[in-house]
C-alpha cells in the first residue's frame, strides 16, 4: 500500500493545524483501498462528517481523485464506512466560516454532506480544489451528452 492518501493528509492537518481529525492514517487506508487503477490523489484533507460542530468524533478523510471525491471513515472497533461522489453527482460547494472553525457544505443529487471543525483558514484552499475539478469535470459530462443526441 502507498499510502499516498495518507502522505496528502498529513500534508494538509501540518498546513492547517486547528482542524480536529483523528486516527488519520486509519481512515486514509479505508479510502486507499477503494482506489481503483489509474486513479491518483489530487488533493486531500481531513474534516468531522457531522451536522453540527460540537460533535467532534467522526473524523472522516475526503480525497479528491482525478475521477470522483471519496470520504472515508474507520469504524472504531471494525468495519468502515466509504462515500463516493462522482462529477456528474456533484451539484455545489459552499463553505461557511466560524470564530475557530469552518464548515464545507457539499451538495449532490442524492445527499448533502456536511464536513466541520476544519480550521477556517483551510476554506479556501478546499473550495478551490473541489471546485475548480468539478467545474471542468462537468464539462467532459455536458459533452458528453450532447455527443449522444
Amino acid at each position: 500500500m502507498s499510502n499516498e492518501v495518507y502522505k496528502e493528509v498529513l500534508k494538509f492537518k501540518n498546513k492547517y493545524p486547528a482542524t480536529i481529525a483523528w486516527r488519520l492514517k486509519s481512515h486514509s487506508a479505508v479510502v486507499e483501498k477503494h482506489l481503483n487503477p489509474g486513479e491518483e490523489v489530487l488533493y486531500a484533507f481531513a474534516a468531522q462528517k457531522n451536522e453540527t460542530n460540537i460533535m467532534f468524533m467522526n473524523t472522516t478523510v475526503v480525497a479528491l481523485t482525478n475521477r470522483r471525491l471519496l470520504f472515508g471513515t474507520k469504524r472504531l472497533l471494525f468495519g468502515y464506512f466509504l462515500t463516493s461522489i462522482t462529477p456528474d453527482m456533484f451539484n455545489d460547494l459552499s463553505v461557511s466560516s466560524g470564530l475557530i472553525w469552518g464548515t464545507v457544505y457539499i451538495d449532490t443529487i442524492k445527499e448533502f454532506v456536511t464536513l466541520t471543525n476544519v480550521d477556517k483558514q483551510a476554506l479556501p484552499e478546499i473550495e478551490t480544489h473541489i471546485t475548480e475539478y468539478m467545474m471542468e469535470e462537468k464539462k467532459k459530462y455536458k459533452n458528453r451528452d450532447e455527443d449522444e443526441d
